[in-house]
């Protein structure tokens, strides 16, 4: 039985609003690498985008040396690595040739998607072809090949790894590419407008596994056998209910079983739901008050500064979103803005109770009314 590790989009380096994520990638990196020696696997397989930008920042390039040189070190098992929309295949793959001696293989030239990783399983010799983030361009100039669009493009190139396949011995290919019909999220970049950069996965079926990278949602696609493993943190809060993990594959001679094995992150990303001081007063015994918080807040009347009031208790709270929900007769909830069609008093009145901690009375509201319409004559006078 052959045991493969896949996992894809570490972005590594990428920011969360401006907070930075290397921290907490570093955490789920000793993770993947714990796991890989639990699981007793034969390669660890990353689909693309292993940074968040083409030229990333210093810090996240030392941040993958020492993850690379601690897991050969420890685990002694091969990478294999294919480069992602986000990676710059050529100074992901410098030094490829080099560092493959050592274990690291580096594929980011469609060159050679026919040219497999060829590693040893105790159920004998396994191959792993890859195919990077390419675009139709990119192959028509290489190939001379009369290719058009993306699926056409992918299609080919799948061709070209399969013409090497050898039938007698399991294998693998990997692709960072977008599948039709597979769900996406805020945080991918789309490859082309307009779903033109979608692919199919029926040339890619007789592949024994093939490990999927782009989309951050662990997911299936025409069979169990072609997978995404999904990214290993939440880097959006369109992520928020997704469960991150990585992918355990063995190949064996009834086929390919897959399972995935949970990773815990230093701070979660979530929504939290409820009236303002609601949510403050659950905040201060809130184990997980660290988390990056997206708030909905229910309250029908104006608030002063909730941001500021969140994070005492939430400190990572980055983004409000000030709605009430209705319901139809049908029971469907409907989302309105709350602080739309409300008069001046009422927000003034609002903003007087939060800061007096008591309402206004009768003198005080006509007081506030008096000011209220002496304003407007004025501003309809400068018009």
């Amino acid at each position: 039985m052959a045991k493969i590790l896949h996992t894809s989009d570490w972005h590594i380096g990428r920011l969360f609003q401006n907070h930075s994520l290397l921290s907490d990638q570093l955490v789920v990196l000793e993770q993947i690498k714990q796991i890989a020696l639990e699981e007793k696997v034969d390669a660890l397989l990353v689909a693309g985008d292993i940074f968040d930008r083409a030229v990333p920042p210093a810090e996240a390039v030392d941040a993958l040396d020492r993850f690379i040189s601690d897991f050969l070190a420890s685990v002694k098992v091969p990478i294999v690595m294919i480069s992602g929309n986000h990676d710059s295949e050529k100074r992901i793959r410098f030094g490829s040739g080099l560092m493959s001696g050592a274990g690291l293989h580096i594929l980011g030239d469609i060159r050679k998607v026919h040219e497999p990783v060829t590693i040893s399983t105790d159920a004998g010799e396994l191959d792993i072809f890859g195919i990077p983030y390419h675009d139709p361009v990119n192959v028509r100039e290489v190939y001379d090949a009369e290719l058009k669009s993306y699926d056409q493009a992918h299609t080919f190139l799948v061709e070209q790894a399969k013409s090497a396949v050898n039938p007698e011995r399991k294998s693998i290919l990997m692709s960072h590419c977008f599948v039709s019909g597979s769900t996406e999220s805020d945080s991918e970049r789309r490859l082309s407008v307009g779903g033109a950069d979608d692919v199919s996965y029926e040339p890619m079926a007789s592949f024994d596994y093939v490990a999927l990278g782009h989309l951050h949602a662990p997911q299936s696609k025409g069979g169990e056998h072609i997978r995404y493993s999904g990214s290993p943190l939440k880097y959006s809060f369109s992520e928020y209910a997704q469960r991150k993990s990585v992918s355990i594959v063995e190949l064996g001679e009834q086929g390919c079983t897959v399972s995935e094995i949970p990773l815990k992150p230093v701070r979660d990303v979530r929504v939290i739901e409820g009236k303002l001081d609601d949510l403050v007063a659950t905040g201060v015994t809130d184990p997980g008050k660290e988390d990056f918080i997206f708030a909905r807040l229910t309250d029908k009347e104006d608030l002063l500064e909730p941001m500021s009031r969140l994070r005492q208790s939430y400190p990572n709270t980055l983004q409000i979103e000030r709605t009430q929900y209705t319901l139809t007769p049908t029971g469907e909830r409907l989302k309105a803005d709350v602080s739309k069609a409300r008069s001046e008093q009422d927000i003034f009145s609002d903003f007087f109770k939060q800061v007096m901690d008591e309402d206004l009375n009768a003198e005080q509201m006509a007081l506030v009314l008096e000011v209220v319409e002496q304003a407007k004559k004025e501003m309809e006078g400068q018009e």
